[in-house]
């Protein structure tokens, strides 16, 4: 049985399970109309993530990054649904993996709805966030209390600061911010600190 929904919005719904060692989010976007749905992050646990699609038409699988516990299932939920696992062309090297089709910014089309796919680097070259009315699926690139680790040789403080401020904090106050791990916060919460983070640089 699926877990219930985490977010209902009028075209989007939203189910969320927290996989692995590392509490990984992973998410189950879907169109409320068509019930067409997309994963968002097969990180591990490929039998809890089969459920959480038992009653939804998955079409894909969308990845925010390419480091290995956000990725830790996707070849195996891939196979095991007929659907293909798709990442920014930046981070293949990352997630020693070649994604069956590229995922690039721009709209995704699930059923009725739209997703954003952003582009927001800094935490690995090929971040992506991906945004539905009310709503943005950060991965790893913000979380409630700042940005993303930058402490990699493929990340940078300046350009995640950067993708934050530019690709995020143009989003409305009220959206919810569900990230890669941990609880929701929304951009109204984390907006006015951005210079504290700037300053303490991490």
């Amino acid at each position: 049985m699926p877990a219930p929904w985490h977010h209902q919005g009028e075209t989007a719904l939203i189910r969320k399970i927290t996989v692995g060692a590392y509490e990984n989010n992973v998410y189950v976007v879907a169109c409320a109309t068509t019930g067409k749905a997309v994963i968002v992050d097969a990180a591990f646990e490929p039998d809890r993530i089969a459920v959480a699609v038992t009653d939804v038409e998955p079409i894909a699988i969308l990845t925010t990054h390419g480091h290995f516990d956000h990725v830790g299932a996707a070849a195996d939920t891939a196979q095991r649904l007929g659907i293909p696992f798709r990442l920014h062309p930046a981070d293949a090297g990352i997630a020693g993996m070649t994604p069956d089709e590229p995922l690039h910014p721009g709209p995704i089309q699930v059923g009725d709805l739209t997703i954003g796919a952003r582009h927001t680097p800094g935490h690995t070259p090929g971040s992506l966030c991906f945004v539905v009315p009310g709503v943005v699926m950060s991965g790893d690139t913000l979380f409630p209390g700042g940005p993303g680790a930058t402490s990699s040789a493929h990340s940078s403080f300046p350009t995640i600061i950067a993708s934050i401020a530019t690709g995020l904090f143009t989003l409305d106050e009220a959206t919810l911010v569900m990230p890669g791990h941990g609880l929701d916060t929304t951009i109204g919460t984390e907006r006015p600190a951005l210079d504290q983070w700037r300053e303490r640089g991490w």
